[in-house]
């Protein structure tokens, strides 16, 4: 059964999953018309290919490290850092440890 997306005014726990996080999965948090929350799970050497997302995204490593290369170049990204991609920015990610991040997808033109 999957588990159930956050209600508005729920505080929703993103603090490393430690010990945990080696049987952890990627799980949505909150979704609407104009946003997504997804704690991201990626294992050690686990490689997600360059793909688009259909909105500007928001990465922040909460525990692990993976490699991002986006806009023409490939970052390390560690547990407090974060990096901002723009709409349909091609994007891909490498796992040198098993990591989760916390991805913020902005849906459209906020108003």
């Amino acid at each position: 059964m999957a588990a159930e997306q956050a209600q508005p005014g729920e505080v929703v726990d993103v603090r490393p999953l430690e010990m945990k996080l080696a049987k952890a999965r990627t799980t949505t948090l909150v979704k609407t018309d104009r946003y997504e929350i997804v704690r991201l799970v990626v294992h050690r050497g686990r490689e997600i290919t360059a793909h688009q997302a259909p909105g500007d995204l928001i990465v922040q490593c909460l525990e692990g490290e993976v490699a991002v290369t986006a806009l023409g170049k490939t970052q390390r990204l560690r547990p407090g850092e974060l990096v901002y991609l723009p709409d349909r920015a091609p994007h891909s990610l490498s796992a040198k440890y098993d990591s989760s991040l916390l991805v913020t997808m902005l849906f459209g033109k906020q108003e």
